[in-house]
């Protein structure tokens, strides 16, 4: 019997070990440039004040936000407001944004003019599928004089009124669209997957979001645990001197600006 309550104790000392372990583990989904490596320049940050920051990818927009309701994850970075308020209203996660990091403008780009003037009727233009940045991508089109739309905040190839060139808009998810390149006469894309692609927007881009673009790059935690401890510090980390030092220096010239 004592020997039963001595391993009980073990085991009851071992869990609360673990559990106290966890508190101090942040665990980050984020998608690969630049969110990857915007958090590895948080991480030391948050060893100093005692966190360990374990970072986990993925390749989409939709399974980041799955995973944190579904708490797997303690925060994801990779995202901007309007689509996490997008993702909230139609699957009710109850996810909310705790800071600001980056604005990743949007841009158009091509292999096959280098001009909007070279855009002739019938030629193929690929936009984001997904609903916010589908609709971003649209707006920018008409802001160059492209499309009319109609009014509204998640526009579609659907709500085009003027389209004097006589363009085919393809939709398509958005991490496809550096490949499509080779099959369209121009892409809109994202500047996280275009940097993947080896495109600079500030080189390769024909047109592009200008710095007033209202969608900023955010880390995300659920509701109910945004006051935490652990979130603070995150909060801390990623609006730090040294990150946006970085984001300065290192990813500036490739289109990409910080937030805070």
């Amino acid at each position: 019997m004592k020997k039963a309550l001595i391993c009980l104790a073990l085991l009851l000392s071992f869990a609360t070990q673990a559990t106290a372990d966890d508190d101090k583990t942040i665990v980050v989904g984020v998608t690969p440039f630049p969110h990857k490596d915007i958090m590895l320049i948080a991480k030391p940050l948050l060893e100093k004040d005692g966190y360990s920051l374990e970072i986990k990818e993925f390749a989409d927009y939709i399974q980041p936000n799955v995973a944190l309701a579904e708490k797997h994850l303690t925060a994801n970075f990779f995202q901007h407001i309007p689509y996490l308020e997008n993702m909230n209203a139609e699957r009710k996660l109850g996810l909310a944004w705790v800071a600001k990091v980056h604005i990743e403008p949007l841009g158009l780009y091509s292999k096959k003019i280098k001009s909007l003037d070279e855009l002739k009727k019938g030629d193929m233009v690929a936009v984001p599928s997904d609903p916010t940045n589908g609709a971003r991508a649209l707006r920018l089109l008409e802001k160059h004089g492209l499309l009319t739309l109609k009014p509204g905040a998640l526009v579609t190839a659907r709500d085009v009124l003027e389209n004097p060139r006589g363009l085919k808009l393809m939709e398509l998810e958005a991490a496809q669209l550096p490949r499509t390149l080779v099959d369209v006469t121009a892409s809109v894309i994202n500047t996280n997957f275009a940097s993947e692609a080896g495109l600079i927007p500030s080189r390769d881009a024909i047109i592009i979001e200008g710095e007033d673009s209202p969608y900023v790059n955010v880390v995300v935690v659920r509701e109910a645990e945004k006051d935490s401890p652990a979130v603070k510090a995150l909060v801390k980390a990623v609006n730090s001197p040294e990150v946006r030092e970085y984001i300065v220096k290192e990813l500036e010239p490739k289109g990409i600006v910080p937030a805070f």
